[in-house]
């Protein structure tokens, strides 16, 4: 087996993992993409297309695929798009690399409100960190439809590194300091395409989702300047840009599983149905506990936890959610 490096590996190999597979083999000669699926891996490597989670993708024969994380230490630069709750696992599995991380996982982790960034740091003090996200429908990426994303670190040289790195002529980055602020959006926006789906479930109307979409982009601002965001990266592509994307379309898993609880389903059971992770419904109940810790009104998001939870009806969301008191719009 060739011991030369790789220049990107991808560490998951769900339907975004392997989507920017497919962009990073526009431009690099060599791209490992880790799945922990052994069929998915087969399916990779044998008929160059993710027939698990991407099915119908033409994919480069300059992708190669291993069920093997140690691997990826041979990767110069690691995109990790595992889901949010299993991004700690994964890079604490991972052996000693120094190569630049760029998060793709949106959410926040469960157990510690912590954001993945954060995760990532404390996990894995000895390397550069980036966060990557923005309004990304897996499919049109890896068909090579024009995309804009926020790529997100602190230091501005690693930042324009990364983006030499990444940069294709149809998956743009736009650089930004505001780690925390990328990462808000991505999360928030989950919970909220949830409500949205709701909307449409329903049948509640154009309107009613027009203006789910706006109150939800205020909450949105609200939690992440109380976390420290800007409100600029908020109103962009990782915040605003992305939130319109996942609340307009079926094409998103988390407004999916909203259309199916509007319809009257049950979460336990749709959740059940999904060999793709929802991450709004884990990322729903732990946002909404520290924005009370942070004495943030979130009057969506505690919906969505009603109805994700099975304590309240569609109708009784709705009801309470229109009952609200009459005052100024703001934030």
């Amino acid at each position: 087996m060739s011991q030369m490096p790789y220049p990107v590996g991808i560490i998951g190999g769900g339907a975004w993992g392997t989507a920017l597979a497919a962009v990073m083999a526009q431009i690099h000669d060599r791209v490992l993409i880790w799945a922990r699926e052994e069929e998915a891996v087969q399916s990779i490597n044998n008929l160059h297309e993710n027939s698990l989670f991407l099915p119908g993708t033409s994919l480069s024969p300059k992708i190669e695929a291993t069920a093997d994380l140690a691997r990826m230490i041979a990767c110069e630069n690691l995109l990790i798009v595992t889901p949010a709750q299993h991004v700690r696992a994964t890079l604490s599995a991972l052996p000693d690399t120094q190569a630049p991380l760029i998060l793709c996982a949106k959410g926040i982790e469960a157990d510690t409100q912590m954001l993945v960034s954060d995760v990532a740091a404390t996990t894995r003090p000895g390397n550069p960190i980036a966060v990557l996200s923005g309004p990304t429908f897996a499919h049109e990426v890896a068909a090579g439809k024009p995309t804009a994303v926020t790529l997100a670190t602190a230091d501005q040289t690693l930042g324009s590194e990364l983006m030499r790195r990444i940069a294709t002529p149809s998956f743009r980055p736009y650089w930004s300091d505001d780690v925390v602020g990328a990462e808000i959006g991505g999360a928030v926006k989950n919970v909220l395409a949830i409500a949205c789906g709701v909307v449409d479930g329903a049948g509640l109307g154009l309107n009613a989702r027009a203006a789910l979409i706006a109150r939800g982009f205020a909450e949105m601002q609200r939690y992440g300047l109380a976390r420290g965001a800007k409100a600029e990266t908020l109103a962009g592509l990782s915040g605003l840009g992305d939130l319109v994307l996942t609340c307009s379309s079926e094409n998103s898993r988390n407004f999916s599983l909203g259309r199916g609880l509007g319809q009257g389903q049950s979460a336990e059971s749709l959740l059940a149905d999904r060999k793709t992770v929802a991450e709004g419904a884990y990322t729903a109940p732990v946002l909404l506990q520290s924005a009370t810790a942070l004495n943030v009104e979130m009057p969506i998001v505690s919906a969505v936890c009603a109805l994700l939870s099975g304590s309240a009806t569609v109708d009784a969301v709705v009801t309470e959610l229109l009952a609200r008191p009459l005052k100024s719009e703001s934030w």
